[in-house]
C-alpha cells in the first residue's frame, strides 16, 4: 500500500523526478521531508527526435545529482510520461501527444543513459499519487480517487484503496480518451470525439481558432501561432461571449468524464490538475451542472457546499491542491512508495488493488 510504502523515505535522502510533457521536460530534486529543493525546466524537444529528449533528460539529471549526492542517499529516478505506458517493461504505445514514440522502449533508454534506479509511471498517475500522499486526500481519510490532468492532453489517474491502479498490463487511465462528443473530431488516439480534444490546453487554443471571432482574435497575441489557453483564459475572464463559451465546452467535457466513472466507480473523491486547472471558475460550472444530468451516482452522493472532505458516504468533485506541480511532486515521489517487486505484483495480480 502506497502509504505504508512511504516509511521508505528516510531523512538524507533525496529523489530526481522528471515530468516528461509533450510540452515541457521538468526535472526536480526533492528531499524527503516533502521539499522539491531545486527544479529544472526544458522545453520538450520532439521535433529534435526521442534521442534528443533523453539526452536532455540525462543532461539535467547528471547535473542535478552531481549538486546533492554529496549531501544524502539517492533513493532513485522517478519519471512520469504520457501513455499509454506498458508496465512492467516499460513501453510507450501509441502516444497521442508524443509523435513517433510509438513502441518506444523508455524505461531501457533512461537506464542505459543513467546508472540508477528508474522508477517509471505515467505522468497522470504521478500527479494522483502526489495529490494522494501531499493533499487533502490523507487528513481525511481518503483511499481511493480518481484525478484528470488538464496540460497538453488529459491524463488520467485512479488510486483504488491506497494503490495506483494499473489495470491488465499497466494502461489503466485513460479517461482522457473517453468519448464526449460522437461526431467529433478525429484523435490523434484513433477515436473521434475525446475528452482531450475539448478540456485540454491545446484543445482550448484549437476551438479559439475555430471559432473565427474577430473580437476574441483581437483580445490575442496578433499571430495565432502565440495564442495559448491562459490567454483564452483571460479573454473569458474580461467578458468575451466565444471565450466564455469555450470554457464551458471544456466543463461539459470534463463533466461527462466524471460522470461516466462516478457510475462506475462511486469514488469518494474526484481531482482536476494540470495548467489548465487555473481556469476552475470558468469551467467548474458547467462541469457541475454536466456531473449531475449523466450520473445519477453523483446526485445521489454529491456533497453539500461546506462539508468536509471526511464526511462519509459523500462524493467530491475539487481542483488539485498542488496544483501544476502535481506531476513533478509525484514523479518524485515514486521511488519512495513504489518498487519493481510491488509494481509486478500490481499488474500481474491487478485483484489486488480492489
Amino acid at each position: 500500500m502506497i502509504r505504508e510504502m512511504s516509511s521508505k523515505s528516510v531523512e538524507g535522502q533525496f529523489s530526481i523526478g522528471v515530468d516528461l510533457g509533450g510540452t515541457n521536460l521538468r526535472v526536480a530534486v526533492y528531499r524527503a521531508g516533502r521539499q522539491v529543493t531545486e527544479l529544472i525546466s526544458l522545453p520538450t524537444r520532439l521535433s529534435q527526435g526521442r534521442e534528443r529528449v533523453i539526452h536532455d533528460l540525462k543532461e539535467a539529471v547528471i547535473a542535478l545529482r552531481a549538486r546533492f549526492e554529496a549531501h544524502g542517499e539517492s533513493a532513485g529516478i522517478g519519471v512520469g510520461t504520457p501513455g499509454p505506458l506498458e508496465l512492467p517493461a516499460g513501453i510507450i504505445r501509441n502516444p497521442p501527444n508524443l509523435p513517433g514514440w510509438d513502441g518506444f522502449h523508455l524505461r531501457a533508454a533512461i537506464e542505459e543513459a543513467i546508472s540508477e534506479p528508474i522508477f517509471l509511471d505515467s505522468d497522470a498517475n504521478a500527479a494522483a499519487l502526489a495529490e494522494f500522499e501531499l493533499g487533502s486526500a490523507p487528513a481525511a481519510g481518503i483511499h481511493s480517487l480518481c484525478m484528470l490532468t488538464l496540460g497538453t492532453g488529459v491524463g488520467n489517474g485512479i488510486i483504488l484503496n491506497d494503490r495506483i491502479w494499473h489495470g491488465n498490463n499497466g494502461m489503466a487511465g485513460e479517461a482522457g480518451h473517453l468519448m464526449v462528443e460522437p461526431d467529433g473530431m478525429a484523435c490523434p488516439c484513433g477515436s473521434r470525439g475525446c475528452v482531450e480534444l475539448y478540456a485540454s490546453a491545446t484543445g482550448v487554443v484549437r476551438m479559439a481558432k475555430e471559432a473565427n471571432d474577430p473580437i476574441l482574435a483581437a483580445a490575442l497575441p496578433r499571430n495565432p501561432a502565440d495564442w495559448t489557453s491562459h490567454a483564452v483564459a483571460n479573454a473569458a475572464i474580461a467578458g468575451n461571449a466565444t471565450a466564455i463559451a469555450i470554457f464551458q465546452r471544456v466543463g461539459r467535457a470534463l463533466g461527462i468524464a466524471f460522470g461516466g466513472v462516478a457510475n462506475m466507480l462511486n469514488l469518494p473523491l474526484y481531482v482536476v490538475a494540470g495548467g489548465l486547472s487555473n481556469a476552475w471558475d470558468l469551467f467548474a460550472p458547467a462541469m457541475f451542472a454536466e456531473m449531475r444530468l449523466r450520473s445519477y451516482v453523483y446526485r445521489l452522493t454529491a456533497a453539500a457546499p461546506g462539508d468536509p472532505l471526511d464526511t462519509p458516504g459523500k462524493s467530491f468533485v475539487r481542483r488539485a491542491e498542488l496544483g501544476s506541480d502535481a506531476g513533478i511532486l509525484g514523479a518524485c515521489l515514486l521511488p519512495f512508495t513504489q518498487d519493481e517487486e510491488a509494481l509486478g505484483r500490481s499488474i500481474a495480480q491487478p485483484t489486488e488493488a480492489s
